[in-house]
């Protein structure tokens, strides 16, 4: 167990981010597993800039690779684009 009080915040800062990044990171890949099932248009139209927003988050702050997040949010306007 850590012996210092500022190890100890350290800790307790780490878990509160690993929570926190570990929930935004699932919400972000259930959002985009949405968009890939949606087959219309208009609600992938909707959903686009919230999912590319999300992503765009994840790898601001390191949660996801910068290319990782490019990679998806090219695949789903890919997607939406060919939607009807």
């Amino acid at each position: 167990m850590a012996n210092h009080k500022s190890s100890i915040k350290r800790i307790r800062q780490t878990e509160t981010r690993n929570e926190r990044n570990r929930y935004q990171h699932k919400t972000t890949r259930n959002a985009v597993r949405a968009i890939r099932a949606t087959t219309a248009k208009k609600e992938a139209e909707e959903l686009l800039p919230k999912v590319s927003s999300m992503l765009d988050k994840l790898a601001k702050r390191n949660v996801i690779h910068k290319n990782k997040a490019a990679n998806l949010k090219s695949s789903i306007q890919k997607h939406v684009a060919t939607l009807k």
